[in-house]
């Protein structure tokens, strides 16, 4: 029986640590153009089937997208996962190297380890959704600078560069209406979300540009990617109270400020809301549940292609 050939890629700033698995061959190359170019064909080159890297933000963009495009399974994994395997091997050494022989064994050990990448498409929206929310964060820091100072200038030079990063959150949020919405498909996605209370423009656009997975997952897995899913905390006799983690943190963010819009208001869920509270339980609490119904009604509008009903 032939063992499957995987890679493990430790990424750095500067350089990109490559190991196989079984055989533990390693390599270094640089984290640039050529350097992505040469892994690529080396791994090719080896017949690799997966290849398992750590989610550690953009600098292994690049790499991710050179894999897919040339047609290799692609896993980005939470680092934690990795971190966990180095404690149930008992292993206290860490280098670049030992990092991607580590990530290597993981792929595999790990059948989920590879998942679907997206298209160049996705990555764009992704990325101008991102922009998008650093923009909106540095308008809030202005706005807060302006409130604070009482120098006129100081004052002035915050009014222009809230008007001048309010353009370009324009420019960027009409590029990204563009592209989230080229395909009538689309279309009809963001109007039949639009009929669900609290969703707006803005919550719509963040879950078609940073949950594209909506409307074609089963409830449970929605949540949890939307990092709305309560985790049980139990051992023995000890029951202790379940907490939401993990997920995508800026779906999250959009959809507990819907849950706030909907839960004031009486065709949406101002009654249930009340319900909660007046069981006892937190206003926290009351907005994440209800946060973590509206995407799964959410999903389950865009499987059914039927806008939202206060009845359904």
């Amino acid at each position: 029986m032939t063992t499957m050939c995987v890679a493990g890629v430790d990424v750095g700033r500067d350089f990109l640590d490559v190991s196989l698995a079984p055989s533990g061959r390693t390599w270094r190359a640089a984290n640039a153009p050529a350097g992505v170019r040469q892994v690529v064909a080396r791994l090719k080159a080896a017949g690799v089937a997966k290849v398992v890297l750590e989610s550690i933000g953009s600098y292994g963009a690049r790499l991710v997208r050179a894999l897919a495009d040339a047609g290799l399974q692609v896993g980005v994994v939470d680092p934690k996962r990795i971190k966990a395997l180095r404690l149930a091997e008992g292993r206290k050494a860490k280098t670049d190297r030992l990092d991607a022989k580590l990530i290597a064994r993981f792929a595999l050990l790990m059948s989920d380890a590879a998942r679907p990448v997206p298209d160049a498409r996705t990555f764009e929206i992704r990325a101008l959704s991102t922009r998008r929310r650093q923009l909106v964060e540095m308008i809030a820091m202005e706005k807060t600078r302006l409130k604070q100072t009482l120098d006129l200038p100081i004052a002035d030079s915050c009014r222009a560069m809230i008007d001048q990063l309010g353009a370009e959150r324009r420019r960027i949020e009409a590029r990204l209406e563009a592209l989230t919405l080229a395909r009538p498909q689309d279309q009809t996605r963001a109007s039949l979300l639009k009929t669900i209370p609290g969703f707006g423009p803005a919550v719509t656009m963040t879950l078609m540009a940073d949950l594209p997975e909506l409307g074609l997952i089963v409830r449970k897995a929605i949540a949890s990617l939307a990092g709305l899913a309560p985790h049980p905390n139990q051992s023995g006799l000890r029951i202790g109270a379940s907490h939401i983690q993990g997920g995508r943190p800026c779906v999250r963010t959009a959809l507990y400020m819907a849950a706030l819009s909907a839960s004031r208001s009486q065709a949406g869920y101002k009654a249930e809301y009340k319900a909660m509270r007046a069981a006892g339980k937190p206003a926290k609490v009351a907005l994440v549940a209800i946060a973590r119904k509206l995407v799964t009604t959410a999903n389950a509008i865009l499987k059914s292609g039927q806008p939202w009903s206060a009845s359904a």
